[in-house]
C-alpha cells in the first residue's frame, strides 16, 4: 500500500506511536493501514450420516474436493457467512447447529471456522465455484483428493466425533511461518 486509501498521499513504513510493528502510514494526514487476517467461513454439511464435500473449479485447488466455505463479507456474521457460502457453492440450504472447527492459518493470515450444519431437504447442486458436489459416507471420502488441510482436519474430527456421539469444538494451528520472526 504505497499510496493512502484516504488522501491519496504516499505511505511510508514506521512503527506507529504505541504499536510494535511495521505498518504503512500516510505521510499526510497519518492514516495507519493495518492489514489484518482474513476470516474464511464455512459449513461441514450432513445429510443422513452423509458428508456433502464440494468440487472447486476454481483456484486454488481446481478440481479438488473441499467443504463449502469462503471469504466472509461486511455486514454479515460468520453464520450467515457459512450459509451463503453453502448456497454458492452447493446451491443448498443449511440450519446452523454451532461452531465446529477453528483454525489458524498464521503463514497466509487466514482464520478458517467452520459450522456444523444440517442440510435441509437434502437438496443441493453445484453452484458457478463447483465443478459437482456430492454427498459422501465416511468410507466414500477423497482423502487424497482434498483441497485443504482444514478440510482434512474437520472431517477426521468429525468421524471420531460421531463414532463418540459428542461434537465439541476443536480449535488448532494448521502450518507454521518459519521465515517470520516476531
Amino acid at each position: 500500500m504505497n499510496f493512502c486509501v484516504i488522501c491519496g498521499h504516499k505511505t511510508t513504513e514506521k512503527i506507529p506511536l504505541g504499536d510494535h510493528q511495521l505498518r504503512r502510514v500516510c505521510t499526510d494526514c497519518g492514516n495507519i493501514h493495518y492489514i489484518n487476517p482474513k476470516v474464511i467461513c464455512g459449513a461441514l454439511v450432513l445429510w443422513e450420516n452423509k458428508v456433502l464435500l464440494c468440487r472447486r473449479a476454481i483456484e486454488p485447488r481446481y478440481g479438488l474436493w473441499t467443504l463449502p466455505a469462503g471469504y466472509m463479507e461486511l455486514f454479515e456474521t460468520m453464520e450467515q457467512g457459512a450459509a451463503r457460502e453453502t448456497r454458492e457453492e452447493a446451491e443448498a440450504e443449511v440450519e446452523i447447529e454451532h461452531l465446529y472447527c477453528m483454525y489458524n492459518i498464521p503463514r497466509i493470515g487466514q482464520i478458517y471456522v467452520l459450522f456444523k450444519a444440517n442440510l435441509i431437504n437434502g437438496a443441493f447442486g453445484a453452484g458457478e465455484e463447483s465443478i459437482e458436489c456430492r454427498l459422501f459416507e465416511e468410507h466414500e471420502i477423497p482423502w487424497s483428493e482434498l483441497a485443504f488441510p482444514s478440510v482434512e482436519h474437520t472431517l477426521k474430527h468429525y468421524f471420531a466425533d460421531r463414532k463418540n456421539n459428542t461434537f465439541d469444538m476443536h480449535l488448532e494451528t494448521l502450518g507454521s511461518r518459519l521465515d517470520h520472526t516476531g
